[in-house]
């Protein structure tokens, strides 16, 4: 029987290098891997299908739900998981000394789908007291001009957004003040330590403090399947399941050998140590069951900001497939 033959759009992460080089090879498939920026992925993959599967945005995957026909569907692997704490910046001359100053303010992020900023601001509301209709925003490109959002939205009144002028750039505004804030997934080029500065200098100790009372370690992105492709071949999504899984746990592998470092971090085996007692041995967890608590908080955010007509259950995103565990 010939094998399938599948593109796979995604970012080269260590826990899908396996994948790349073939070593793991998802049974029935030969994956055609492009490697490429994320926001390029997405962008063509939402606007134009050009991919059978590709990583994807947890919150424009969530949005493309409410279309119909509904274009993908997702399986529970979790390419890019990040705590935002760190990816708020102000501009230091706004009087913004704590979370609550960001009240009234004008707040820069290039789009406002994007996950980071549903997390960004999903955080601020339900742990610092910051509204998400308590600020203007405004969307557009953070280094380069003319980022559109990637699918159309319609939000609720009391939330406003504003695309800035073709020719801005985010990362400007900031350092020049036409802007007090910017939530964003990249660090901006503007950031100095002067103008342009982190809201949690401290950003590490916060970011552990709120895992130790949340237990949220924040999903950014997904993997999605082109729902005809799914259709055609149901079997495609569990393939795809378990092959994440071998590539990962080759990772998590990887990671225990202290013998050489696999990544330039000088510290990095007291990273993997330190993960493992805070966070556990699947300290980057795969599937709906360890992910619910991340997964429905997310969900509620992504409810409560406009961007989904009705809160999403956690199993309403993957292949039913991919819901059950068995065993051999």
């Amino acid at each position: 029987m010939a094998r399938l033959q599948l593109s796979f759009a995604c970012w080269n992460y260590d826990r899908t290098r396996a994948l790349q080089d073939g070593s793991v090879r998802p049974e029935g498939i030969d994956l055609n891997f492009l490697e490429m920026p994320v926001e390029e992925t997405f962008f063509r993959m939402v606007r134009h299908r050009e991919f059978d599967v590709s990583e994807m945005s947890l919150s424009s995957y969530c949005v493309t739900l409410f279309k119909d026909p509904q274009p993908f569907v997702a399986i529970p692997v979790f390419t890019s998981r990040l705590f935002r704490h760190s990816c708020i910046y102000v501009n230091a001359k706004a009087g913004i000394r704590e979370p609550k100053d960001l009240i009234g303010k004008r707040v820069g992020v290039p789009e406002y789908q994007m996950t980071a900023a549903v997390w960004i601001r999903g955080i601020l509301a339900e742990h610092f007291g910051v509204p998400v209709d308590s600020v203007t925003y405004f969307t557009g490109g953070e280094e380069e001009p003319g980022r559109p959002e990637k699918q159309r939205l319609e939000l609720p009144a009391n939330i406003k957004v504003a695309p800035i002028a073709p020719e801005q750039t985010l990362a400007r505004m900031l350092a020049v003040g036409d802007i007090d804030a910017l939530h964003t997934s990249r660090m901006p080029s503007t950031h100095d330590g002067k103008t342009v500065v982190r809201l949690f200098p401290n950003f590490l100790e916060v970011e552990r403090a709120y895992y130790r009372q949340t237990g949220v370690f924040p999903i950014m992105h997904t993997v999605a399947i082109r729902r005809e492709l799914y259709e055609r071949h149901r079997w495609v999504a569990q393939s795809l399941y378990k092959a994440f899984l071998e590539a990962q746990r080759r990772t998590y592998l990887d990671l225990k050998q202290t013998n050489m470092l696999q990544a330039m971090v000088p510290w990095l085996h007291a990273h993997v140590e330190e993960a493992v007692r805070d966070m556990g041995e699947d300290y980057w967890p795969y599937g709906v069951q360890n992910n619910r608590t991340t997964l429905e908080t997310f969900l509620r955010y992504h409810h409560e900001q406009g961007l989904s007509r009705r809160r999403l259950d956690a199993e309403e995103l993957f292949a039913p497939e991919t819901l059950e565990s068995f065993k051999v």
